[in-house]
């Protein structure tokens, strides 16, 4: 006799079967994918980290390279809307500074401003959710069309230290709490591979700019997979750092308690894997000595362990089979070129990710959803508006408001329930933590599928369990792109390492570049 669960996931895969082929109906309807301009100023294609080298060694101008960047924003926002606000202005009046400097009788040398400015010259793009001084920090609330933010956030801060020039912020969901990039403000961001397909969430402006080539590197937040699933869906390379490493000061919403401080972390966007590790460097600031970022990884030396899928957890989407075989040609790499046997691993607490990312994230003093969507100044009416956004008058979005719904019926904190699923949450860690050690990683699928179509998330709100669960065990996880599926949509995994190894992820995602190619720029004939 089947299981209840068994019939429950069966059931949950025939609505996304029907939903799918709805959602695709629309989509057809509306027209072709849009196609975007193709890349052709060969600036855009250097790596951050080359970019600062060339810059410093006066084969580029600052200014060229911001200018590139400007000129690609205004070919692929009309087509992708991944930009909400830009500071082309500023940023050359600030390349123009960077130039200058270089051309001075004090000018400093090459190497030492690779040392103290890593980044000078260099333009780079941040989430809506991250405070840039005297631009609009909104994080797609309607609430906050006007909020500017008085300071940088301390991340943007470092950046700029170590000479990087903000150039635009990038759209986000809602509050940052859904996996699609879309929200009453500033509306739906396209993936670049195909339009008609999301580029998921909260960081999917970010995403979506990096893989388009509008900006060489990106900062993004993180507290259930927000800067690894827009990597994933776009084809490009993320970090979620560990625990406690990067300062949150500065983002929007801000944590509201220890718990969701720990989950939340800050951390690099980028096309090129050699971009992370530096740009992790500035991020760690006074933490960077905790990740051993200057030791030099023998990847032969590394032990290797991976999993395909959670293990069947209720109401998430089985593993696309591309994604599956996508896992294994890792492994079959890992062993013909370094002869490594990777360990096939069966975690079974990984099938109660969504509790227990659901438990951590639950906060006291009633301070919910609601609460958040009133701007953190009382709570919204839910029935008040679900009427206004069925009449087309409301100011959030759908999956906003269900979020806030669903949230009412999950555990309560301080609960018996709330306190088991947090000594859980402790018995993952721990026991993931044991078989890392200092000298594993763990290869871990990103997400169940490749990029959804436009709204078809919400037949699979779940999904984002795969990365939710490293939030809540506070390890270090790259997200690494491995080509392009049958359909023309990126695919990849992310790579899970033990606390505070965060050189061992970024090394075996420079290691994967090298052997599958890393970022594929987007087609541009449909």
């Amino acid at each position: 006799m089947q299981s209840k669960g068994h019939i429950l996931n069966m059931i949950h895969r025939f609505i996304e079967l029907i939903a799918r082929r709805i959602f695709l109906c629309i989509a057809y309807l509306r027209g072709p994918p849009e196609l975007q301009p193709p890349i052709k100023d060969l600036t855009l294609l250097h790596s951050a980290t080359v970019l600062a080298f060339k810059i410093r060694n006066k084969q580029l101008t600052s200014e060229e390279v911001v200018q590139s960047y400007i000129d690609r924003i205004r070919e692929i926002q009309p087509v992708l809307n991944c930009v909400v606000e830009e500071r082309f202005e500023d940023a050359l009046k600030e390349a123009g500074k960077c130039d200058e400097l270089l051309k001075s009788q004090n000018a400093p040398s090459p190497q030492g401003l690779a040392e103290e400015k890593p980044f000078f010259g260099v333009p780079f793009t941040t989430k809506d959710c991250i405070g840039i001084a005297n631009m609009k920090q909104t994080a797609g609330l309607t609430l906050r069309k006007n909020t500017i933010a008085d300071r940088d956030a301390e991340v943007i801060r470092l950046m700029r230290t170590a000479g990087a020039i903000p150039l635009a912020t990038t759209n986000v969901s809602e509050l940052a709490m859904w996996w699609e990039t879309s929200n009453c403000l500033y509306g739906t961001t396209k993936n670049p591979y195909n339009t008609r397909h999301i580029v998921g969430g909260s960081s999917g402006g970010e995403g979506c700019i990096q893989a388009a080539a509008g900006s060489p590197l990106g900062i993004g937040s993180d507290i259930g997979g927000s800067i690894r699933m827009p990597c994933f869906f776009n084809g490009i390379f993320g970090h979620k750092p560990s625990k406690c490493i990067v300062s949150n000061d500065g983002q929007y919403p801000s944590a509201q308690s220890e718990d969701q401080d720990r989950l939340l972390a800050i951390g690099p966007m980028c096309r090129h894997a050699q971009d992370l590790l530096p740009i992790l460097k500035v991020l760690a600031n006074k933490n960077v000595d905790m990740l051993r970022l200057n030791e030099k990884v023998d990847i032969s030396k590394v032990k290797f362990y991976y999993m395909e899928d959670d293990g069947g957890q209720l109401f998430t989407s089985q593993v696309e089979p591309e994604i599956k075989e996508a896992m294994r040609k890792v492994v079959r790499h890992l062993e013909k070129a370094h002869k490594i046997k990777a360990t096939k691993l069966n975690i079974r607490k990984l099938k109660k990710s969504i509790a227990l990312w659901m438990a951590n994230m639950t906060c006291k003093d009633e301070k919910d959803f609601t609460y958040e969507l009133m701007n953190r100044n009382g709570h919204i009416n839910l029935w008040w508006e679900f009427l206004k956004w069925i009449t087309c008058m409301g100011n959030h979005t759908l999956i906003a408001l269900l979020t806030a719904t669903f949230e009412r019926f999950t555990v309560k904190h301080g609960s018996e329930k709330h306190t088991k699923l947090i000594q859980e949450s402790k018995d993952l860690y721990r026991e993931l933590q044991d078989i890392l050690g200092e000298d594993g990683v763990f290869l871990y699928p990103t997400h169940p599928t490749a990029a959804p179509l436009h709204h078809e998330p919400l037949v699979k709100p779940f999904n984002f369990s795969y990365t939710g669960i490293i939030n809540v065990l506070g390890l270090p996880a790259t997200a690494c792109p491995l080509g392009l599926n049958s359909q023309g949509l990126p695919i990849g995994i992310q790579i899970v390492g033990g606390l505070n190894q965060d050189h061992l992820t970024i090394a075996v995602a420079e290691e994967l570049e090298r052997g599958f190619g890393g970022w594929v720029p987007p087609a541009i004939v449909a």
